[in-house]
């Protein structure tokens, strides 16, 4: 049975607290990325089909001036919340709002990663909207191996956080 969509971010704090981690405190960057796979994997009720890109994931990372420019690695869900009480068109059945469910975990510039950042090449893995199942775990997959290709992201996962948190927000 699906969860409903504004359930979602009470959702992802059950996994994360499954796998030992609280989402203010994240000490365990590996035990947080399993639970947001396992989060990943969990129907949502409410948002768009599947081939209308209603539910989909990133992985995030860079440094960031609204997090005192520290180093980030942001795990984020995108759900498009369908809306059929909004109309914008006469010929529109309903609308779609755009929430984000984001897990950030900020690193202290550590002479480690420091040493790590000019090598990045990218700054996210870019949106998939497989669907759950299969299908998603194999995308997950990729998506880990495409961030891990980056010095920096890989020494994240094994870095402590000096703080984490959970937003829950709608982005449009």
């Amino acid at each position: 049975m699906p969860i409903a969509w504004r359930a979602a971010a009470e959702s992802f704090e059950q996994f994360l607290r499954k796998h030992g981690v609280g989402s203010a405190a994240v000490t365990d960057v590996e035990a947080a990325w399993r639970a947001f796979v396992e989060f990943s994997q969990t129907e949502i009720g409410g948002v768009a089909p599947a081939d209308e890109d209603g539910d989909g994931f990133i992985v995030q990372w860079g440094r960031y001036s609204w997090d005192n420019n520290r180093l980030n690695l942001t795990l984020t869900r995108q759900l498009a919340v369908v809306d059929p009480t909004e109309r914008i068109e006469a010929d529109d059945p309903d609308w779609q709002h755009l929430w984000q469910v984001e897990l950030t975990m900020a690193f202290a510039d550590e002479p480690a990663l420091l040493a790590l950042e000019p090598d990045l090449d990218a700054h996210d893995t870019g949106f998939r909207f497989d669907p759950i199942g299969p299908l998603r775990a194999a995308a997950l997959a990729e998506v880990r191996d495409q961030a891990q290709r980056q010095a920096l992201v890989e020494a994240m996962l094994t870095a402590t956080p000096v703080h984490s948190e959970l937003t829950f927000e709608c982005v449009c």
